[in-house]
């Protein structure tokens, strides 16, 4: 079978798999979405969503965040790691959405990604999550399970996210990813993968040896 059927047999199963596959993160507004990613870079959605209640509880809008005191910023957030640079970048791009955006979050992925702290990772899930568009989102389980099954041998995500972005169906592309993600962080593990109990061994290079 050619790449564009394999796809199309790989989103089938996961749909199975995960049929109510979504974003891990908990969050109540496009704001809270934002800064959810950006403290997951190098920490678990679980422990994000640990965090996050009480920061939202004292920041509450986006001038909140704008004229916070960048160190309690960081008290709140210590849980997930690098939180000094992370406190940073929170409270430089609200006040950047507040400067250039009129207080609201961009709706492309040009001007999303020129926040501070957000790359294309981070923009393409708010595109998906909040407006409803088209993307790819590659983070380190994306690019492992999709190479492991055989769609590419590369390690940039910006090249991951271009070619898969060429064949996987715009309308499946956000919640592809999200179950691509589920399938590595319960079956294809980095260590270890449980390729015995994997539903997609039947066309994965990986377990075939290829």
């Amino acid at each position: 079978m050619d790449v564009k059927e394999k796809i199309l047999v790989v989103i089938d199963l996961l749909s199975k798999n995960y049929p109510e596959a979504k974003c891990a993160l908990i969050y109540n507004s496009p704001l809270q979405l934002l800064i959810c990613a950006r403290l997951s870079a190098q920490c678990t959605d679980k422990r994000v969503n640990l965090v996050t209640p009480a920061l939202f509880s004292r920041f509450q809008t986006i001038e909140d965040f704008a004229l916070a005191d960048v160190d309690e910023v960081a008290n709140y957030i210590k849980p997930c790691g690098l939180y000094k640079v992370k406190s940073q970048s929170i409270v430089q791009m609200c006040r950047r959405i507040i400067e250039s955006f009129n207080g609201r979050i961009p709706k492309d992925i040009k001007n999303l990604s020129s926040l501070p702290g957000i790359g294309r990772k981070t923009a393409n899930l708010v595109l998906g999550e909040i407006y409803g568009k088209p993307g790819i989102i590659v983070d380190t389980h994306f690019a492992r399970v999709t190479k492991r099954l055989g769609f590419h041998k590369l390690k940039d995500p910006a090249k991951i996210e271009y070619l898969m972005k060429e064949i996987v169906p715009e309308d499946e592309s956000i919640a592809f990813c999200h179950r691509v993600v589920l399938h590595g962080r319960e079956i294809c593990r980095a260590r270890r993968p449980l390729c015995q109990y994997c539903t997609l061994k039947k066309v994965c290079n990986y377990y075939n040896g290829l």
